[in-house]
């Protein structure tokens, strides 16, 4: 094995609150209620604009779709590390595909300006040659 690409949210790192929060900040500055976090979490998996299509049911109009896109990625650019984690064993799993030399990458639909931030944070960086984003 040379080479190894992993997926970002739901695989390398725990991050449905953070997402879940930043979704209902964006429907409550649309003055809608919350969902649950369970709710939330089954809307995930599709990029942004699908997350935010579903959250905001079907009857939202398209500019009030941008409006809450918008609102989604500003609150969640902030915010996105408030609580999202590695799940348990990832970082021993990276540490010994690293030292094994293996080239490993991040391949994810969250944009890439995220994916790459969301990674420095969490100190991951180091593990990956590349980290492609949704854009």
């Amino acid at each position: 094995m040379q080479l190894v690409i992993f997926d970002l949210d739901g695989t390398l790192v725990d991050s449905v609150l953070d997402l879940c929060n930043a979704v209902n900040a964006a429907r409550q500055s649309m003055n809608l209620e919350p969902l649950p976090e369970a709710t939330v979490a089954s809307y995930v998996g599709n990029g942004a604009p699908v997350l935010i299509k579903r959250a905001m049911g079907p009857h939202a109009t398209d500019a009030q779709l941008e409006e809450a896109l918008a609102y989604f990625l500003g609150y969640y650019r902030d915010h996105m590390l408030d609580h999202t984690r590695p799940y348990p064993g990832v970082v021993e799993a990276l540490d010994h595909l690293h030292a094994r030399g293996i080239k490993m990458a991040v391949l994810t639909n969250k944009p890439v300006r995220f994916s790459r931030e969301m990674c420095k944070g969490l100190g991951f960086e180091k593990y990956f040659f590349q980290i492609y984003g949704g854009n």
